[in-house]
């Protein structure tokens, strides 16, 4: 799988896969799963990486302290929005806001997706940011059918 980056703005980001086939039904379900559990753990505030205690410790973690007050950042990393899915022939593409979460997120889907191409479906890049002159955005300013939050 090519990793590559683009123009990066982590509050608008577009992020393409291009797949070997075109995708089945079931295998776009698979890779929705993992973008949805991806966007969940970031609303939360998983991708933290001001937090990083148990990384940070080393190999020995047996009776390692985990301070609860390290872990009460001033700014709360969290993913803000995800745009719905949207396929032509071999791409998915999906926006996002990164909100305030950090770069570690990237990192953790890259890892992801690389497994996942392994293992169930083989994906041949990823795009991370900028356009896709195959597949033109038509309004940077307003993603595609974006999906709602609920925090309105």
């Amino acid at each position: 799988m090519n990793v590559s980056f683009r123009e990066f703005n982590a509050f608008d980001l577009w992020i393409w896969v291009e797949f070997e086939t075109a995708p089945s039904e079931q295998e776009k379900q698979y890779l929705e799963e993992v973008f949805n559990s991806w966007f969940f753990l970031g609303k939360l505030g998983g991708f933290d990486a001001e937090n990083l205690q148990v990384q940070d410790a080393g190999v020995d973690l047996s009776y390692m302290p985990y301070s609860e007050t390290t872990s009460d950042t001033p700014l709360m990393a969290l993913m803000h929005n995800m745009g719905e899915f949207e396929y032509e022939g071999y791409w998915c593409r999906i926006w996002i806001d990164l909100g305030t979460s950090d770069a570690i997120a990237l990192d953790v889907l890259i890892n992801t997706l690389k497994r996942f191409s392994q293992d169930f479906v083989q994906i041949q890049e990823l795009i991370i940011g900028g356009e896709n002159p195959e597949w033109p955005v038509e309004d940077r300013a307003n993603p595609l059918k974006m999906v709602d939050d609920g925090d309105d």
